[in-house]
């Protein structure tokens, strides 16, 4: 049957949030015509000028190459239909109950059934509840067509190294049935070095939300022994140096914020569908509970060690949710859980990150600074994120002649002997080194 499969070289990509963006300037990149389709006006304008909305590397310089040539966008799908859809549209969880919202998904599924044909190969990327591409995808395709094509292949990327990843990682493909899967591993064959074919539509799933919800519980456990190593006076990063040093055993993740696009949802997408099956996840609903409270304490943390913390100004390095690799993705921030706390202490709040504009960190409640008027300005410093411009300040330049009374470097990445050299405090997660009878005058 392979050598009757046709090719597969128009796409559509419905979403061009960053799961479609960057998967469209992959597969124009390895020579797919791609159709990008999104509901946003400025998205498509912007993106139809070769300036993409999502920083990521080498996105900006595919799309100046291809616009118009290979990329070609629009609020609808072409009227010639395309060989293979593919949905990459948001599975938000709703704020109050953490339930999936699968409305995208599904206005997605009803576009394609009314642009495509059942020709059409249709690709579900968008992270989704298990059974969500059974239940929410195909019925709309079969209620027009009577018969569909029908795969998941689900996105694993990191950001800050999509474009890599999207050719370099396994590909998972899992099919309605097995005509479904041969185009899907065609498509992606193309893209990817390496394909991974899976039994059915939920394995492939489920794939997606184990590899997110794995991640968040191993990041959990490296906070919790922060949260302990705090309690004992002791310092988190010796005690994970220590356990890992040649220990032939899955090494222990240091303390660190957790957010993003991904892990912030994920896990709550992997729970609804595990309560709909009958069983519970404890130790994944642990987990996310221990990461959404990590920052919420370091903010809590921090107004403490400020003594009086009334009429204080606190500048925050990294404004975005990860500073390596670099982005510029506000989606599960800590700082959103942070500053409701500093407001209702009274604290100041002046901001920097190297790739959050201005105008991002006004509406999550800082006032941006450069870094000199920030140190200047401050009693405070608090490290959020481990950007590499941060981890090359000259904190003794910075720091000589400042006010600032107390630096809680979250990651660790500056040079804690230089800032304590200017009788200043220095602290991090799960590391709070006794202090000098005064901290904050």
């Amino acid at each position: 049957m392979t050598e009757e499969l046709p090719e597969l070289r128009r796409v559509g990509i419905i979403g061009m949030g960053y799961v479609g963006l960057t998967l469209a300037a992959a597969m124009a990149d390895r020579g797919y015509e791609v159709h990008g389709v999104d509901t946003q006006s400025a998205v498509l304008d912007s993106l139809s000028r070769g300036r993409p909305h999502i920083f990521e590397p080498g996105v900006e310089e595919v799309f100046g190459e291809w616009v118009g040539r290979r990329i070609f966008l629009s609020p609808d799908l072409p009227d010639g239909g395309v060989d293979a859809a593919i949905i990459c549209v948001s599975t938000p969880v709703n704020e109050g109950d953490h339930e999936p919202y699968l409305g995208n998904l599904a206005a997605a599924a009803e576009h394609i059934a009314k642009r495509c044909s059942p020709d059409t190969l249709i690709v579900v990327r968008s992270t989704v509840p298990v059974g969500a591409t059974r239940a929410v995808v195909l019925p709309r395709l079969l209620d027009a067509w009577g018969s569909a094509r029908v795969v998941m292949a689900p996105e694993r990327t990191i950001q800050g190294q999509a474009l890599r990843e999207l050719v370099e990682l396994p590909q998972v493909v899992g099919g309605l049935d097995d005509e479904s899967l041969e185009l899907g591993l065609k498509l992606f064959g193309g893209l990817s070095k390496q394909l991974v074919p899976v039994s059915n539509l939920e394995t492939a799933e489920l794939v997606k939300l184990t590899n997110n919800c794995h991640t968040d519980v191993i990041y959990s456990f490296g906070n919790e022994v922060a949260r302990l190593t705090e309690s004992l006076g002791l310092d988190p990063l010796e005690v994970i140096r220590a356990t890992n040093l040649d220990y032939p055993r899955p090494d222990i993740a240091k303390p660190g914020y957790v957010g993003g696009g991904c892990l912030s949802k994920d896990p709550y997408i992997m729970l609804a569908g595990a309560e709909r099956s009958g069983y519970e996840l404890p130790l994944i609903r642990a987990a996310r509970r221990i990461n959404e409270d990590l920052p919420v304490h370091v903010a809590e943390r921090l107004v403490d060690l400020l003594g009086d913390p009334a009429g204080r100004t606190v500048f925050v390095l990294g404004w975005a949710y990860k500073g390596w690799p670099p982005t510029d993705d506000m989606r599960g921030t800590p700082i959103a859980s942070m500053t409701p706390i500093f407001e209702a202490a009274g604290v100041k709040v002046v901001g920097h990150d190297p790739l959050v504009t201005a105008d991002v960190i006004k509406r999550y409640g800082g006032e941006p600074v450069d870094l000199e008027t920030g140190f200047a300005q401050a009693d405070a410093v608090l490290v959020i994120t481990d950007h590499p411009q941060y981890r090359a300040l000259d904190v003794d330049a910075l720091l000589t002649g400042s006010a600032v009374k107390l630096v809680y470097d979250s990651w660790r990445v500056l040079d804690g002997d230089k800032v304590e050299g200017h009788g200043i405090r220095y602290t991090g997660l799960g590391f709070e080194p006794a202090a000098e009878p005064e901290v904050a005058r």
